[in-house]
């Protein structure tokens, strides 16, 4: 080979392993792409001792699963309950919230409490959850076999805030009564009623709540209580005059010492949103909340026995929130 071959040989190999072909990707420093950021969605819910909150760590379990690809992640938070969850959609501090379904209606219409500020125009409702009866516990020395031996008693109707102590309201004004009625309790929590029950500080206390539920089984198993009847003429005549209200059976040997089937009335329990929450977001999240739908029923006693198309109207006044709309309908639940 003459020395110009060997020239034009080495420029040629030279040009073939510098072709793209050939080349080697510069290295890089740069971190691997991270997973876009995920929105938090607060979820008002109750005390930590009824069963809201459970309801709602169980929802956000499912819709936390698969956070890192739908790019949402839900919070489960608890409140004083119905009433103030409301209160934290409008102020924008909760993202979603579990109402009782009377509660949804006033706040709808701006009745009830929300009277001062007016029509909630902005709630959406998502699903229906479990429902919730208007529960009577007295103790068994207490005196009370019946609704109408409450007055005069001490009576635990709920805290500040709550739906208990809304539905509970609604209960006295159909028995003519008012708070003057009782006679007065301790300022209690949800969280210490079983307790104060027990102890003799209170003589009953009323709960809107499913069922089974913790508050009723440590009641029931700490002193001889007993689950009273809510029924009777005035009774019948609430109900029907409300559609958002309905009567209620809750079974017997549910709990120690009560055997038998308890009449009463009740709601339903509800999730809510607003219309601030986006379409695509409330789409995602009730996917999310039915793409397992066994695993829901199976995380707390309270939905196992929820009816996935039922969730798609009962109880729910409020317009469906477009998110939600649309998941039912994909699902073939709504006309």
């Amino acid at each position: 080979m003459t020395g110009l071959q060997a020239t034009l040989w080495t420029a040629a190999l030279l040009s073939v392993l510098a072709s793209p072909a050939n080349a080697q990707a510069p290295a890089s420093d740069a971190p691997p792409e991270a997973p876009p950021p995920t929105e938090l969605v607060p979820m008002g819910t109750a005390s930590i001792t009824g069963v809201y909150f459970p309801v709602g760590v169980a929802l956000c379990r499912l819709v936390n699963q698969h956070r890192r690809e739908t790019g949402v992640r839900c919070s489960a938070t608890p409140t004083d309950g119905s009433v103030a969850n409301i209160a934290g959609l409008r102020d924008a501090t909760l993202g979603l919230a579990i109402v009782q379904s009377d509660t949804q209606a006033e706040a709808l219409g701006g009745t009830g409490p929300f009277a001062a500020a007016g029509p909630f125009e902005e709630l959406r409702s998502v699903m229906a959850l479990h429902p919730e009866p208007l529960t009577l516990v007295a103790r068994a020395d207490a005196g009370i076999t019946g609704v109408e031996d409450l007055a005069g008693k001490r009576v635990w109707i709920g805290a500040d805030g709550s739906g208990t102590r809304g539905l509970a309201g609604r209960m006295m004004t159909a028995l003519g009564w008012t708070s003057d009625s009782f006679a007065p309790v301790p300022d209690l929590g949800a969280d210490s009623i079983a307790d104060a029950l027990c102890d003799g500080e209170i003589d009953a206390f009323v709960y809107a709540i499913g069922h089974p539920a913790l508050v009723v089984q440590e009641a029931t198993t700490g002193c001889e209580a007993r689950l009273v009847g809510i029924a009777g003429a005035a009774i019948d005549e609430l109900v029907e005059g409300n559609p958002e209200l309905v009567t209620a059976t809750i079974p017997g040997n549910l709990y120690r010492g009560n055997p038998a089937d308890t009449p009463t009335f009740g709601v339903g329990a509800t999730l809510v949103t607003t219309t601030d929450q986006s379409e695509d977001r409330i789409h995602a999240m009730v996917s999310e909340m039915f793409l397992d739908f066994d695993m829901l029923r199976g995380l707390e006693p309270v939905l196992t026995a929820l009816d996935p198309e039922a969730m798609a109207t009962d109880g729910l006044t409020a317009p469906l929130h477009p998110g939600a709309e649309r998941y039912f309908r994909e699902r073939g639940w709504l006309d």
